[in-house]
């Protein structure tokens, strides 16, 4: 058994770093985000695969007191069957397995955040010693290509747990645990002793996603974890490897540290059992982590009124293109985040508004048309060997962005077309490039939804004015993740400063270089503000980790 304690003292240099970045907002990074053998050694690679094809036709070890039988459901968007089988979780089966996620909650509880910490601490460091396992298990059941799924899925998502962790430590420490309380008088001064607990509220669900089931899951479950909540890991039924692994490392952890493991659990399940809706209005869920469709997470919001409901859900992301001192970097810049996991981001752009009688460059004044020609060009170049073009693409996540990518031209005038791209790899896989449609300002029934997936909208308006007014009002009304702007003008970058503020979504000025917009680093950058309808929640700040436990107190006359 590994004493709790221990396994604080093990990593608290690396929290105290992780705290302290939360505060400074300097670059921290916890999880090497390289694959290089020169980092991780010369047989991390193969013994990776070899662990993930180790599940491939079985039956994966993971104890979910309740389940009956198995369930498996994932296939790889690069074409083949994992053909993993997880203990299969019904409606019948959460009358077993909710008690037992609690059973455990009072002596977890009671070891105080100290304790905790160091558990999830320990959680994190061994699923970064599987970091290569993960990222295959990602890569298959996401479609993210190796790389994106080795980083976003391994290392970044390692990063935001640990962000999570800090926040949540920073916030239970905040308050002495113990306290002499002098109140001074005639004569001897009234004197208590008082102490003070952080209580966890009550069961955690995380509902994962498909497209990144553990960046968006591990911020949700280590907050609450930390925080001394139980929980619940309901994984989307096309990606569960990647969290059933994270269940099994944290359950590991747990026993070994003297608690219920079942303080994490799987709740892996046939997808016509709708299973998320029913654990999401029992009375012993206290928190609900939910990333995806608008709908759901509004039922969410609206019916799960037992619960604090933390959501990220869907937007329409806006570049507003006024000018620029760097076309073709602009243009690379652009195409780069169009192209990158096939636009099948919660941050990717969507809609790009410019004036219709085009914009001042470094090479002159452009036309619409030939900012499309300039970004087109770009995709060529950046898309053209079908090799490398999927190592940036990945894999079509499911049938749904196809049917919307097929469906797209028909919307407008096409100035770049998607094509087909064959994987050198994966014979089965479904590889797209994005297409770039344009649409005037009268199209708001088009570019005011989310089309997810690699689809993006040149939209022609009167002027800069009217994109940053459309930006504004279309972003208030329908919510974004990430907005950005190109300008060489400082009136117009004031305007789109104070127009994102009003919207409540971030903002990229001139991203030219090696920053894109869909991406967000951890410790720095906030994903999402919960300031506008896209989500409710921010990964990570003081809000997202408060409501996860109450203080409460005792006292004692001295």
């Amino acid at each position: 058994m590994t004493d709790a304690a221990a396994l604080f003292e093990d990593h608290r240099a690396t929290l105290d770093a992780a705290v302290d970045a939360t505060r400074t907002r300097a670059y921290y990074s916890a999880f090497n985000e390289s694959p290089s053998p020169r980092v991780y050694g010369e047989d991390a690679a193969a013994e990776g695969l070899a662990a993930f094809e180790s599940w491939r036709g079985r039956a994966f070890s993971v104890d979910v007191p309740g389940a009956e039988g198995t369930i498996a459901t994932e296939k790889s968007p690069f074409g083949f069957d994992l053909d993993v089988s997880y203990p299969r979780m019904e409606v019948d089966g959460l009358d077993v397995l909710l008690p037992a996620a609690t059973a455990g909650l009072a002596a977890f509880r009671d070891a105080g955040p100290q304790a905790r910490a160091g558990v999830c601490l320990e959680i994190l460091h061994r699923l970064h010693g599987r970091i290569f396992e993960l990222a295959n298990a990602v890569q298959h059941t996401s479609g993210q290509a190796f790389v994106m799924a080795f980083q976003a899925g391994g290392a970044h998502a390692l990063d935001r747990a640990l962000e999570a962790v800090a926040y949540a430590y920073a916030e239970m420490t905040r308050t002495p645990a113990t306290v002499v309380w002098e109140k001074p008088g005639r004569g001897e001064p009234l004197r208590m002793e008082k102490t003070f607990t952080a209580v966890p509220r009550g069961v955690s669900l995380v509902i994962g996603c498909n497209t990144f089931p553990t960046w968006n899951s591990y911020p949700g479950l280590f907050a609450s974890l930390a925080c001394g909540n139980p929980v619940v890991v309901k994984p989307h039924p096309r990606a569960v490897l990647p969290l059933a692994i994270t269940v099994q490392v944290a359950q590991e952890v747990l026993a070994e540290a003297g608690f219920d493991p079942h303080l994490v659990t799987l709740a892996a399940e046939d997808p016509a059992d709708g299973l998320a809706a029913v654990l999401a209005l029992r009375p012993e869920v206290r928190l609900i982590d939910f990333t995806g469709s608008n709908a759901f997470g509004e039922w969410l919001e609206t019916n799960a009124r037992q619960a604090v409901v933390f959501t990220e859900k869907a937007g329409v992301n806006t570049v507003v293109v006024d000018s620029t001192d760097s076309f073709a970097a602009m243009c690379r810049n652009l195409a780069f985040s169009l192209a990158l996991y096939t636009g099948q981001m919660c941050t990717a752009p969507q809609n790009l508004y410019l004036p219709a009688d085009g914009i001042d460059t470094d090479e002159g004044r452009k036309s619409v048309a030939e900012v499309a020609d300039g970004i087109g060009a770009a995709l060529g170049t950046l898309l053209g060997d079908d090799a490398r073009a999927v190592e940036l693409l990945g894999g079509v996540v499911n049938d749904g962005v196809l049917e919307r990518l097929e469906a797209a031209g028909s919307r407008g005038k096409v100035y770049v077309e998607s094509r087909a791209v064959r994987h050198p790899a994966f014979e089965g896989a479904l590889v797209r490039t994005p297409t770039l449609v344009g649409l005037t300002a009268a199209d708001a029934e088009v570019y005011e939804s989310e089309c997810f997936g690699p689809v993006a909208y040149l939209i022609e308006t009167a002027g800069t004015a009217e994109s940053v007014s459309l930006f504004r009002s279309t972003v208030m009304e329908h919510g974004a993740m990430t907005a950005s702007v190109y300008s060489t003008s400082p009136d117009v970058l004031a305007a789109m400063r104070s127009a994102a503020l009003d919207a409540g979504v971030a903002l990229s000025e001139n991203l030219t270089g090696g920053v894109f917009v869909n991406q967000s680093a951890a410790f720095s950058d906030f994903h999402g503000t919960g300031a506008n309808p896209a989500a409710n929640s921010s990964y990570t700040d003081t809000a997202y980790v408060a409501p996860r436990f109450r203080m409460v107190q005792a006292r004692r006359h001295l």
